[in-house]
């Protein structure tokens, strides 16, 4: 990387859960951090959610400003990198996190349901990859890192969408790392299990049991868990450490 006065980070869906301990775990005096959220169902909880995210990002000794932004939508996306870059100049990291879920039995789901999915988890993906590589290609430098799931290796019942979005960023994260990689671009993903986020929260007692049944370690993780990991992979650390899918999950899949 060549010499800097500041490291430009892009979190996409960093106002809660593991897009917040991204954020956090990469705060530092010569890191800036920009991150979006979006929730049309109740923009104001999320906005000040984001807020939130900003100050524990400042009391960790870095800085962050966040945007709403819909991933899913490019023009949007397209707006939200184009004022990075006319502020920053560069992007040296970028980490895929914004993602949702719409579950429900492949014979009822809703086409609705999986393109909303497939549109965020993946396509929004995609597009910040594309406008960010094209920034990096340029610097001969940076760090793509995209939040994958084991659900994307193993499947899971009622989950054919959010499943084949995780997938198919497997795919795209290590398509990518073949083409970035003369350029001096990593490109990793994370495969979290059963973490402890607002996301989990709403399950069932049954459920969550269910799921703590798969987990070797006999526990859930917290976001703190993978955030660690994004922080080394985005790390001069990780610059030999291209195309691979690393599992945060206790044991899940082995």
């Amino acid at each position: 990387m060549t010499e800097q006065k500041q490291r430009i980070v892009v979190v996409t869906g960093g106002s809660r859960g593991i897009g917040r301990a991204i954020c956090i775990s990469l705060a530092a005096p010569d890191t800036h951090i920009y991150f979006n959220y979006f929730s049309p169902s109740d923009p104001d909880a999320e906005a000040a959610a984001a807020a939130e995210t900003e100050k524990l990002v400042a009391d960790a000794g870095g800085s962050a400003v966040s945007s709403s932004v819909n991933i899913a939508e490019e023009k949007e996306v397209v707006s939200f990198f184009e004022e990075i870059l006319d502020k920053s100049g560069r992007i040296d990291v970028l980490v895929n996190n914004a993602g949702i879920t719409k579950d429900g039995l492949l014979v009822r789901m809703k086409e609705k349901d999986w393109d909303a999915v497939l549109n965020i988890n993946l396509k929004g993906a995609f597009t910040c990859t594309r406008i960010a590589a094209k920034a990096m290609m340029k610097q001969r430098y940076g760090r793509i890192i995209n939040m994958a799931s084991v659900v994307g290796v193993t499947g899971n019942a009622g989950q054919a969408n959010y499943s084949a979005s995780k997938a198919g960023l497997i795919g795209l994260t290590k398509t990518a790392a073949k083409e970035l990689a003369p350029r001096g671009i990593t490109v990793n993903a994370i495969a979290p299990g059963f973490i402890e986020t607002d996301m989990t929260a709403l399950l069932s007692e049954k459920a969550r049991n269910a799921m703590l049944d798969q987990v070797p370690l006999g526990r859930a993780g917290q976001p703190e868990d993978v955030a660690a990991v994004v922080a080394f992979l985005a790390s001069e650390s990780a610059s030999y450490l291209t195309g691979q899918v690393i599992h945060v999950s206790g044991g899940m899949y082995i």
